[in-house]
């Protein structure tokens, strides 16, 4: 299953380039942070797998941006944001997660009916995913 993060807007709005992180556990280990990164990607999958619903791409840059200003706040300097972000075992990582929550939800990555399902009960519900998403 496809499960595309949101890296590159990551990437536009100031996580840029590669860089070294330091030996200290690293923002794989914000669980919070992750969460809010794994919230993203996936209403980003349930907006590109549904046509009834849009995603509130502003609304998540904004969260992004927070999300940012959150591991500055905790100490994590550029080159370590960077080099998280650019990672390509954290990315494989929370795809993962995102693939594991979205068969759990009982989505089919052949069935674009039931991303859209799932988008609507997390609209529904006010979720961390379902903020990010509206119908059309």
């Amino acid at each position: 299953m496809r499960f595309v993060m949101i890296l590159t807007v990551l990437s536009g709005v100031g996580f840029g380039a590669a860089a070294a992180a330091d030996a200290r556990p690293g923002l794989s280990s914000e669980d919070d942070i992750n969460a809010g990164l794994l919230a993203v990607g996936i209403a980003d999958e349930i907006r590109k797998n549904c046509d009834s619903i849009q995603g509130r791409v502003f609304k998540a840059l904004i969260y992004m941006k927070g999300l940012e200003r959150m591991a500055r706040a905790r100490g994590y300097s550029d080159a370590e944001i960077d080099a998280y972000v650019d990672s390509d075992e954290e990315e494989a990582r929370l795809r993962r997660k995102g693939e594991a929550y979205l068969a759990a939800k009982g989505v089919d990555p052949s069935r674009p009916d039931t991303f859209c399902a799932l988008g609507q009960a997390e609209i529904a519900n006010g979720s961390s995913i379902g903020i990010f998403l509206k119908a059309k």
